[in-house]
């Protein structure tokens, strides 16, 4: 296999996996602390879990937008793409900059890898 096609393939299972992590709080995980800037420890309150109901929704069409730019189906106009990769930014930039430290130890590098992930795919397409 090549890396254009390892690639999509990584960012598309580290999407699954954030989503993951997203239905975890939507049901109620006590890692409010890791998560939207740290505010709550425990479990997020109702708005915190639409928050986390709300992203799975976006990764998932980012996750398609990228994997799309590599050409997989159900290939969406490149300019998805793009979008998902400045969305992807600006979680990356979020995640660096929260005032939660436990956050931006775990997230930070996550994202950060995302990103570039995410970055190689839509300019080498």
């Amino acid at each position: 296999m090549s890396v254009s096609e390892i690639l999509p393939a990584l960012y598309f299972t580290a999407c699954l996996a954030v989503i993951g992590f997203q239905f975890a709080l939507l049901f109620g995980a006590p890692w409010g602390r890791i998560t939207q800037g740290g505010q709550h420890e425990g479990a997020l309150p109702l708005f915190g879990r639409i928050a986390a109901a709300v992203s799975v929704v976006i990764l998932l069409g980012m996750a398609v937008a990228i994997t799309s730019a590599a050409g997989w189906h159900p290939q969406w106009p490149i300019w998805t793409s793009w979008i998902a990769l400045g969305v992807q930014g600006l979680s990356c930039l979020a995640n660096w900059i929260t005032p939660s430290a436990p956050e931006r130890r775990l997230w930070g590098p996550i994202t950060s890898a995302m990103l570039g992930m995410a970055a190689a795919i839509v300019w080498v397409q």
